[in-house]
C-alpha cells in the first residue's frame, strides 16, 4: 500500500525519537514529565531532536498514504498531519517550569500542542484500520489505538490540573503514565506503517502468480486471401 521508503522513514524516526528521549531520561536527572528535560542543562537537544523526528515519522506516514490511498485515508491523514504539528509546535515553545505559578504563553501553546498530539493519533489509528478486514495487522491497529486512548485516559486523570487526580494519588505517577503514553502512541505509529505497508505485499502476492504464468497464444487465422 503504502511505499518502502515510507514505513523505513516512519519506523526509524519514531526508533530516533525513543533514542532521544531514552538518552535523556537516562543521562539527565529526572523529571515529572518529559517536556521538562528542556529546561535543564543538555536537556534541549534530546528533547527537540525527540518530538520533531517523531513529527517526521508522522509525515512521512501521511505522505505514504497519500501516495497509496488518497481517498479512503483522508481523515487518517489529516489527524496525522495535526499530530505532526502539534509536536513542531511542542518543539518550539517550551513548557513552563513545574514551580512556576504562572502560565506563560509559550507554556499554554505547548499544553495544547501536546494535547492535539496525544489525542489526534489514536484517533488517527482508529479511522485508518476502521472497515478494514479482521486481519492480524488491522486487529493489532485498532488494539494500539485502543490501549493509547486508555493510557491518555489513565493520564489525564492522574494529571495534578485535574480534579480526579486528588482522588486516585495521581501526582504520585502522572509522570510514568504520560511516558506510556507516548511509548503506546510510538508503537501505534510504526503497527499503522507495518500495517499500510503489509496490504500492498499481499496485493502483490495474489497478482504475482496471475502475472508469472505464460500466456497462451491465441490460435492463428487463416489470412485473407489464402483460405481460396
Amino acid at each position: 500500500m503504502i511505499p518502502r521508503w515510507s514505513l523505513w522513514a516512519t519506523a526509524g524516526g519514531t526508533a530516533a525519537s525513543a533514542a532521544a528521549l531514552t538518552w535523556a531520561e537516562l543521562t539527565l536527572p529526572g523529571q515529572p514529565l518529559i517536556s521538562d528535560y528542556a529546561l535543564v542543562a543538555g536537556g534541549l537537544v534530546p528533547v527537540l531532536v525527540g518530538m520533531l523526528a517523531l513529527a517526521g515519522a508522522c509525515l512521512s506516514l501521511a505522505y505514504g498514504l497519500t501516495v497509496a490511498d488518497p481517498a479512503r485515508t483522508a481523515a487518517t491523514r489529516v489527524l496525522l498531519l495535526a499530530g505532526a504539528a502539534g509536536l513542531m509546535l511542542s518543539a518550539v515553545f517550551p513548557t513552563d517550569p513545574g514551580t512556576s505559578q504562572v502560565g506563560t504563553l509559550a507554556g499554554e501553546i505547548h499544553r495544547w500542542s501536546a494535547a492535539v498530539v496525544f489525542t489526534a493519533l489514536p484517533v488517527a489509528g482508529w479511522t485508518f484500520a476502521r472497515g478494514r478486514a479482521g486481519a492480524a495487522l488491522w486487529n493489532a491497529v485498532r488494539a494500539m489505538s485502543v490501549t493509547s486512548g486508555l493510557t491518555l485516559a489513565a493520564y489525564l486523570a492522574a494529571h495534578p490540573a485535574t480534579v480526579t487526580s486528588p482522588l486516585i494519588n495521581g501526582v504520585a505517577y502522572y509522570g510514568p503514565m504520560e511516558r506510556a503514553v507516548v511509548l503506546a502512541e510510538m508503537v501505534l505509529l510504526v503497527t499503522m506503517a507495518v500495517a499500510a505497508a503489509g496490504r500492498r505485499l499481499a496485493a502483490r502476492a495474489t497478482v504475482t502468480p496471475a502475472t508469472a504464468m505464460p500466456a497462451k497464444s491465441a490460435p492463428a487465422e487463416d489470412a485473407p486471401g489464402l483460405a481460396a
